[in-house]
């Protein structure tokens, strides 16, 4: 296993549905979390994270840090939704990092499609 592996439910985002990811941490040093920051390429919109490892998320944030801590067996699943009609396709790009003293160890890019 790699240093850190990412996966979506899907890759094919529809408005209102709801993004699952799973996060897994394999690596040897210590670090202090994982932090997944999201971009949909070419517009002003934001994704919405709900939930991570169970545990709701009160307000609307657009990027989320999710603590070591808070990881059994090093292992963080989130929910996140996006919800503006789109106009067009857009190119959404997940980028997990895991940190360690502010400074990225390592990190995974899924690039991920949102339509109508």
């Amino acid at each position: 296993m790699k240093d850190l592996e990412f996966k979506l439910n899907s890759t094919d985002i529809h408005p209102n549905s709801e993004i699952k990811g799973v996060i897994s941490v394999a690596y040897p040093g210590r670090y202090d979390g994982v932090v997944i920051n999201t971009q949909i390429l070419d517009s002003n919109e934001h994704i919405i994270y709900k939930s991570y490892n169970g545990k709701k998320i009160s307000q609307n944030v657009s990027r989320l840090f999710i603590n070591k801590d808070v990881m059994p067996e090093h292992k963080a699943e989130f929910t996140a939704i996006i919800n503006f009609e789109p106009t067009k396709e857009y190119e959404v790009k997940f980028r997990v990092s895991i940190i360690e003293q502010h400074k990225e160890i390592e990190s995974q890019i899924i690039f991920a499609k949102y339509s109508v």
